[in-house]
């Protein structure tokens, strides 16, 4: 294999990678679409895959501006999600619950007291 051969199926499969990220990026977005119908998707997913370059360049020109909106909705969902997730699992309780909650394992019998000592310990440090 000579040196322009080497270059240009490094040219190729650059170009046909970049294809499949803008063919993963229109699907993923015509699934996310709530407002376009079944058929349509049905439509433009057919398209994609008889006229694969002019379905994807007129998609993107007649529906490059939707996409933008809905890649920024799902983008703050998905960090209200995140948020949302992590305020739940780091939940802080103040000192004087946690001790609370020590002293009803102690009268519970659960802890001895020396470990709600040392849980009070904790909480007050």
């Amino acid at each position: 294999m000579s040196f322009w051969e080497s270059i240009w199926l490094i040219i190729v499969v650059f170009a046909f990678v970049c294809y499949l990220m803008v063919l993963w990026t229109i699907i993923t977005d015509l699934f996310r679409d709530h407002r376009l119908s079944g058929w349509w998707k049905a439509v433009w997913v057919i398209c994609m895959f008889i006229f694969p370059l002019f379905t994807a360049l007129a998609y993107l020109i007649a529906r490059g501006q939707g996409m933008a909106e809905r890649q920024r909705e799902a983008i703050g969902a998905a960090k209200a999600a995140q948020d949302d997730y992590i305020r739940s699992v780091v939940h802080q309780s103040s000192p004087a619950e946690q001790i609370a909650d020590a002293k009803s394992l102690l009268e519970n019998g659960t802890i001895t007291p020396d470990e709600f000592e040392t849980i009070k310990g904790k909480a007050l440090a």
